[in-house]
């Protein structure tokens, strides 16, 4: 039993020289799709991250502003009536004392904005924006990301079923 060479011995293989110039090339072509999906899947692993990390500083960043504003108490109330409220102007200043003290990588920019939504009550709103990694290649040169926390001033014990 030998093993046949030559043409039509292995029928399942075919050759056909003459017909497969139409599809010379397609090789790179499915090669540089896949680079760009590749690509941009890599953009949205780590500058997605990055966004999520973004979101997680800005929301770290507003609430201890707004901490540091809910602790200013209008003491002159205080004292005259004994109701503790937070003193609006102390309050909005030492919120915007602690945004101005973030520091910045060089690279990563701080803006917040500040009310006071009631007598007892501070809110902080702060934005991050960090340039892209990766999908700065097709466009995309910066993301933002914005967080709003409320800090409100609590007196006595609290606590349930109280």
């Amino acid at each position: 039993m030998g093993l046949a060479y030559g043409p039509g011995a292995w029928p399942w293989i075919r050759c056909n020289r003459a017909a497969g110039g139409s599809e010379r090339g397609s090789f790179s072509l499915t090669l540089v799709i896949m680079a760009v999906a590749l690509l941009a899947l890599a953009g949205l692993v780590v500058d997605g991250g990055a966004k999520l990390n973004e979101a997680e500083n800005a929301s770290a960043v507003a609430q201890e502003a707004a901490r540091a504003g809910a602790g200013m108490v209008d003491q002159s109330n205080a004292y005259a009536n004994g109701k503790f409220t937070i003193d609006a102007g102390q309050a909005v200043a030492a919120a915007r004392a602690y945004l101005a003290s973030v520091v910045s990588d060089g690279n990563t920019a701080y803006t917040g904005s500040v009310t006071t939504p009631t007598a007892d009550s501070i809110q902080v709103t702060v934005t991050v924006t960090e340039p892209t990694r990766i999908l700065s290649i097709i466009g995309i040169g910066s993301m933002s990301a914005t967080e709003t926390a409320t800090a409100s001033l609590v007196t006595g014990v609290t606590g349930p079923g109280t």
